[in-house]
Formats: C-alpha cells, structure tokens, sequence
C-alpha cells in the first residue's frame, strides 16, 4: 500500500548522498520533496505540517552524529518522526482483571468488521484466550449468517441468537452475551457492531448504546486503509460520539494510497493497535510502529519475519534438518526439501516475506511477479516420485525424468530444473552448516570458492630478505615486534579470521538466538 510514498522517500534521500555537509537550501528543498510525498499518500494536511516542522527543525538544530552522513542523519530523523506519527510504542489490548474481557468493534458498513471480528479471534486464539464472536449486526443483510461462517473458518465460538436482517433487538443481545460468556467460560467477547454507509445520529446512538450496556474494556474503531481523507473525518465523528480506544486497519494490502489512514493516531490521540492485510484469517497481526516506519523507508521488517518463523518452525524439527545438514547434506532428501518449503509457505505470501527483508524495495516489480503456486507445483512434481527417487534422485534418469513430468502434469524441463535446484541448494545448505561459507565466493578466508583446485598458489611478493644472517635476523625481529605493536602502536590480541580468536573460522561463529531458530 505504501509502495509509492517508499518510492519517493527512497528518490528524496538518494539525493542527499555524497553531500559532506546539508546547507539550509538542502534541507528546504529535502522537507518540500517529502512534503510532496507525503500529500501524494493522502495524508492529511495538518499531519504533514506538523511532520515538515519537526523535521526541518530537527534537521537544522545541533543534533549531529559523528558517526552518520548527512543523508543518514535525515533518514534516521524522518524514521523517528514516522514512529511518532504512528503512535510512537506498541499498543497492547487491556484485558479485564475479573469477568470476560469485551471488545467491542465500531466503523462504517464496508470497513471490514465482521471479517476483523474472526481474525482478532483467530489471533485471540493464538494467544491462548478463548474468544466468543457476538452478532450485533442486526441490521444489514445476512450480516448474522456471515459472523457465524467467518467464526466457524476461525474456529471461535459464535453467539447470535437473533436472527437479524433489521430484527431484533442488538442492545439486549450484546447484554445478554456477557451472561452467556460467563456461564460457558469465555474469557474475551468480541461485539461485532452495524455500520451505515455514512455517518448519522441513528449509528452513533445505537453504538452508544452498546457501549453502555455492556461496558468494553476496548473500543476499536475499524477503519478502511484505502478510503483516503474520509478516514481521519470518519475517525473524528466516532470519536465524539462513541469514544473508541484503539483503530485497527483493515485492507492495508490494498493498492491505494493509503496515508490517511496513517493521519489517524495523530489526528485522534488513539493509537493504532492491528493491522489486517491479506484475506486469509491469519492475514492479521499487531500494529507496531516502529516497524512499519522502517517498511516505509525501505529498511525491512526483519523482527516481524523472525516472529513469524517461530511460529511456524518447530525446535525439534529444525535440529532435526540442522543435523542432516551437518553430516554432509547427503541425509537431506527431496522430501525435507518440500517439507522446508511447505514451511515457509505457512508463514505467507512468499512476496510478501520477501518485502520484510532490507532493500527489496529496489526489485519490487520482480517479487510481486513471483507466483506461490510455483510451491504448489514442485510439490506436485516431488509427489509424482518413487520414495527411492526421493531420497537419492541420482537415480533418475530420462525414462523415470519422463515419468514424473507426465504424472505432475509438467514437461521434462521443469523436471530437470528441479533436480538440478534441489542439488544446487543442498550443496550450500551444507556448505553454510558445516561453516565452510557459501561455494564459489572468492575472496574470503575460510570460505569456499576460492582458488580452483590444481593451481599452485603464488606466494605474495613482499620485501626482499637480505642475504647478510645477522642482517636477517635483525629484520625478522623487527618485523615480529611491528606486528605484535600493530598499527596504532597497541599489542594486539590473538585472533583468526571474523573477530574469532586464533585457530577459529566460521564454524566457531555463535549467531543470536533469534538466527538459531531459523536454522
């Protein structure tokens, strides 16, 4: 959604390079690019101004880093101001002390509230709460039927008693569920409210009413991400009149613009606290500021990557690839492939994962080209094998390559790609878990690919030793001492290549926790 604000942000700091100094003319001109970008995003008006002015006067003040550029020192104010307009911290839900937890969901018809109804309980769910959706709705057309289907596909319980389509009565049904809650030991009730096609006094009155009947703990306005400015006059209107604690973003996958709905948390004081951006039901997550500052700017969401690994790779069977791995990569067969494929799979879209990495902003048009039925097709084509294909694909020759592509519905080509791929890929698998680095990258001590086998190595040439033995000596004990003293005249301590001490390569590398899980 914000594909074309990070394109302009990204142009406006790239101008800023090379400068070993930012005059005042820079920095106006800086601050008018980003202003034109940030209109172009539909965000509201008095959020850029105030925006421009922190910036300009961040940029001008004595705030200096010794240790950034000028163009790095305004990209690290921008981020931070960013961060500011998005809320600054991360919101978490209040949940009660005793009693069911009530959250109650408020917005226009359209914004996608019962939708965001099963998907806060699918995350609910996740997060070991046993939610209960509650149909408020009575109003709008089969608005009862489709709660209960969407708590089905989230697997949450459902209360909806009236029938709905404009009978019934929601105030009574919103109170009588809290009962209802209790006596089955549902600990989060989510009231999914009507909306209108605009505002009018009917919708604030009956929301209002809800609210009184049964007193959420949070009251989260649903607001559309690609309505544009009508958002921050929406968001305003439901804050006078029902007083919401939270906003929750929907549609943010959406090709729009998109920056009104950035424009809320500042212009309300409310904090955005999730965001959906995908139809699946687990197409939802919390709202955390800081990263989506750095999404905008092209920085990755790295964090919210590892996050989404942990929850789908298990402990046990990472160490159980990591020690296939380690033995050679000779353990590791065509099944452990599509399983590690089908596992990233889970996480999501394939582009999408690729867009929270650093810098994939310069070939965007490539990831959003990639197809995840590609992962669909290898596993047709891995499934049309033998299981003795499958743990030695050696074994497949023309005939057998024949076989699978007319069993997978594919020609032999793709066959013979995959085979190829899969060697490709243990070869490094096994390469970066033995800690041998990645094959054929030269240059780099203790890493493979360097020098072709075969070739004898030239020795360096360096200072010429001279042919006098007490001359000789003299020189190789000032030369041992000169190292020992190193460059700036300080001993230095052992060590090898990477910082690892003397006798240690890679392999004695120690990645953070959070990288050892991935593995």
């Amino acid at each position: 959604m914000f594909d074309t604000l990070s394109d302009r942000l990204a142009a406006t700091f790239k101008n800023l390079r090379g400068k070993g100094r930012l005059s005042e003319a820079d920095i106006d001109a800086t601050a008018r690019e980003i202003r034109i970008a940030l209109l172009e995003a539909d965000v509201a008006l008095p959020v850029v101004r105030a925006f421009i002015k922190q910036v300009k006067d961040r940029a001008m003040g004595s705030e200096v880093s010794g240790a950034l550029n000028p163009a790095q020192q305004i990209i690290k104010i921008v981020n931070e101001e960013l961060i500011n307009i998005l809320g600054g911290e991360t919101r978490r839900l209040r949940y009660a002390k005793t009693g069911p937890t009530v959250i109650m969901l408020a917005g226009l018809q359209g914004a996608g509230k019962t939708t965001l109804a099963g998907k806060l309980g699918h995350w609910l769910k996740s997060q070991k709460h046993t939610p209960l959706l509650v149909a408020c709705d009575l109003q709008r057309p089969n608005a009862v039927t489709q709660l209960g289907v969407v708590a089905e596909r989230a697997g949450v319980a459902f209360y909806g008693p009236q029938p709905g389509n404009g009978v019934g009565d929601p105030v009574q049904v919103a109170r009588d569920s809290i009962e209802y809650a209790k006596q089955k030991q549902y600990d989060v009730v989510i009231v999914d409210t009507a909306g209108r096609l605009g505002i009018d006094a009917e919708l604030m009155q009956q929301a209002a009413d809800i609210r009184a009947a049964v007193n959420p703990d949070e009251v989260l306005f649903v607001v559309d991400a690609m309505i544009g400015q009508d958002a921050v006059t929406t968001a305003q209107a439901f804050l006078d009149g029902v007083d919401f604690t939270g906003v929750v973003l929907s549609k943010l996958d959406g090709d729009a613009r998109g920056g009104a709905a950035l424009s809320v948390a500042h212009v309300t004081g409310r904090q955005i606290m999730f965001a959906s951006n995908g139809e699946k039901v687990g197409d939802f997550d919390a709202f955390h500021p800081d990263r989506m500052a750095s999404r905008i700017l092209g920085m990755g969401d790295m964090l919210s990557l590892i996050e989404k690994a942990e929850q789908t790779f298990s402990q046990a069977e990472a160490e159980k690839m990591a020690s296939k791995l380690q033995g050679g990569g000779k353990d590791f067969t065509l099944d452990d492939f599509l399983s590690q494929l089908e596992q990233v799979q889970k996480m999501g879209s394939i582009s999408k994962l690729l867009g929270m990495l650093p810098g994939m902003g310069q070939i965007r048009d490539q990831i959003n080209n990639i197809d995840d039925k590609d992962v669909n097709r290898v596993g047709a084509i891995i499934k049309s094998m033998t299981p003795a294909e499958r743990t030695d694909p050696k074994i497949i020759n023309g005939s057998r390559r024949l076989r699978i592509a007319k069993g997978s519905g594919v020609g032999v080509g793709e066959v013979n790609n995959l085979v190829e791929r899969f060697f490709d890929a243990r070869k490094m698998m096994s390469a970066m878990a033995s800690g041998k680095g990645i094959p054929g990258m030269p240059g780099m001590p203790g890493m493979g690919g360097g020098k072709k086998a075969g070739k004898k190595a030239q020795p360096a040439k360096g200072r010429k030793k001279s042919g006098n033995p007490l001359k000789r000596a003299q020189e190789e004990q000032a030369a041992a001492e000169r190292k020992a003293l190193g460059p700036a005249g300080a001993p230095q301590a052992d060590g090898g290549a990477f910082g690892l001490g003397a006798g240690k390569g890679p392999a004695d590398f120690e990645l953070p926790k959070e990288f050892k899980d991935l593995l």
